[in-house]
């Protein structure tokens, strides 16, 4: 079974390889930049893993020794969120305390030698997996109602429900093998997920029907085009006529659901004409351009100057002031406020 294992890890180590290989070029893409660079991440993290968890160097190798490995290895729990964020969330960009996270993740494991008798450091150890891999699964929940590219929607059950339910088997693994270190066999079931894990992200990012996760269209104006396919065509119509002179997307928390419903469509057909048909990603951002829009053009109306934001903000379908800021401040650069005046001065 050492060899089998030995085999298995050798095989992980070479696909995570060419994982990075393929994606060194994408480096300096600005747009997929963050995904490639906590991927590379990930997969840097997983082969050490492959390599520290192997029943050779965990019975061979003095704690001390391991404790770079296990550093490393316990970095791609908050790799993992990383990832899962980057892939889930379109606007999501790498920020500089995520650096810091992991660092004091990845320097805890590797000083976990000196305190490992302690009952606190021990459970702190055990919990960071299982801590991330929820955080992965709220990641994947929270948004899968209002992602509207199918690929990415089948991805998070697949990817982030698999890698959380790795983290979580493994570290029941280790608590039952507690100071001895993982079994022959417990270490091949180690083997054996990691490699089917890792096949199974290398296959979506690589192979050319992964194009839903790096489509570099950007998100168009929100505009109202028409559909290819007839039943399409009949959609797109009849959300152009309630998003057009209907203003539905005043509606105060409009779900796609809802919106499917009023427009007598399964929530699947709708989902694919804003996807494929008017090229959005998310249906909160293709319901807040068309808000925004009206905001903008109320904002610059002189007939309007009188009428408070506020009543422009909830009147446009947000529910409160705050995300009518935020969402407007991110898409013009300006508050509601300043883009007023600014107009209003032009004219």
């Amino acid at each position: 079974m050492a060899l089998i294992d030995a085999g298995l890890r050798g095989a992980l180590i070479a696909l995570l390889a060419l994982v990075v290989a393929l994606l060194l070029p994408q480096w300096r893409h600005a747009r997929h930049a963050h995904l490639v660079h906590v991927g590379i991440a990930l997969a840097v993290s997983l082969a050490v893993q492959a390599v520290a968890a192997s029943p050779w160097v965990e019975r061979q190798l003095t704690c001390m020794v391991q404790s770079p490995g296990i550093g490393i290895s316990l970095g791609a729990a908050p790799l993992f969120w990383l990832f899962s964020r980057a892939v889930f969330e379109d606007g999501f960009r790498l920020r500089a305390w995520h650096g810091v996270l992991w660092a004091v993740v990845a320097v805890f494991g590797a000083t976990f030698c000196l305190w490992s008798r302690s009952l606190p450091a021990f459970a702190v150890m055990r919990a960071i997996p299982i801590v991330f891999s929820l955080l992965g699964l709220a990641a994947v929940v929270g948004p899968w109602r209002v992602d509207l590219v199918e690929k990415r929607r089948r991805w998070r059950v697949l990817v982030v429900g698999g890698g959380s339910a790795y983290a979580i088997a493994m570290v029941g693994l280790r608590l039952a093998a507690g100071d001895a270190g993982l079994s022959d066999g417990s270490a091949f079931a180690d083997a054996i997920m990691m490699l089917a894990l890792t096949s199974v992200i290398a296959w979506q990012l690589l192979a050319p029907r992964a194009q839903g996760l790096w489509a570099d269209d950007p998100t168009p104006p929100p505009q109202l085009v028409p559909a290819e396919d007839p039943q399409d065509r009949a959609i797109a119509a009849a959300l152009a006529k309630l998003m057009g002179d209907g203003r539905g997307y005043a509606q105060e928390g409009l779900t796609l659901a809802g919106l499917a419903e009023q427009i007598g469509t399964p929530e699947y057909r709708l989902r694919r004409v804003i996807n494929q048909g008017l090229g959005h990603r998310n249906f909160n951002a293709f319901i807040n351009g068309l808000r925004l829009a009206e905001a903008r053009r109320r904002l610059a109306d002189p007939s309007e100057r009188a009428l408070p934001v506020l009543t422009i903000a909830l009147d446009v379908g947000f529910g409160s002031i705050g995300p009518f800021n935020r969402a407007f401040k991110a898409e013009t650069g300006l508050t509601p406020t300043e883009f007023r005046q600014q107009k209003l001065a032009d004219s």
